[in-house]
């Protein structure tokens, strides 16, 4: 029969659970999409937008505040968006900022300069250059964008890891990347909400 100290040592070694990892999009951003670019145009809206906080506002989800209430970690990306998101969930808490959340790059395809289309279609047309053409412009390619998506992945288990879950407030379109990253170290989506602002998907270590 083990002795009392030797249950004690055996009981601290043992793991501790992993907690889950929820991807959330950030709340609406400060920049209408209600007109007509060019490309040209859809590449100055784009700059603004990744410089733009959220509209002023806002009142999140319950069910995702309460998510974060309840978390151990809260996370953003280092956009702005991003973080003032975070903190309309959570006012007086602590929050850790990274740059490898950052949302992928969207220039838009070399159109001819007649063409006009709203920043949604103009955003769907980028991604689908980007995605299957390698259309980058200079900036990150797909497969560089697909090593970030790794290593935030990465970076999202060792905080589970540490046994309690983790509320990521990042984009749409990287943390649909970051999610398959998950995937493919054997976490599951137990939960989708969508990409809409505000949304989350939620991901467990089964």
């Amino acid at each position: 029969m083990a002795s009392p100290l030797t249950a004690e040592v055996s009981e601290s070694a043992a793991p501790r659970p992993t907690g889950a990892i929820v991807l959330a999009r950030h709340g609406e951003p400060a920049l209408s999409r209600k007109v007509k670019l060019t490309a040209q145009q859809y590449r100055d809206f784009w700059a603004r937008y990744e410089v733009l906080g959220i509209l002023p506002g806002q009142t999140p989800p319950a069910a995702l505040a309460k998510v974060v209430e309840t978390a151990g970690t809260l996370v953003s990306s280092t956009r702005l968006r991003s973080i003032e998101s975070a903190k309309a969930l959570s006012p007086d808490r602590k929050f850790v900022q990274h740059e490898v959340l950052i949302e992928a790059p969207l220039p838009p395809p070399p159109l001819p300069s007649w063409v006009r289309f709203s920043p949604r279609i103009w955003g769907f047309l980028a991604r689908f250059w980007w995605w299957f053409f390698n259309h980058h412009e200079g900036q990150e390619t797909r497969l560089a964008a697909e090593r970030r998506a790794d290593a935030a992945a990465d970076l999202l288990i060792g905080y589970a890891e540490q046994g309690e879950d983790v509320v990521v407030l990042a984009h749409g379109f990287f943390n649909f990347m970051i999610g398959r990253a998950l995937r493919g170290r054997g976490w599951k989506q137990v939960a989708s909400e969508g990409y809409k602002y505000w949304s989350t998907r939620r991901f467990e270590r089964l």
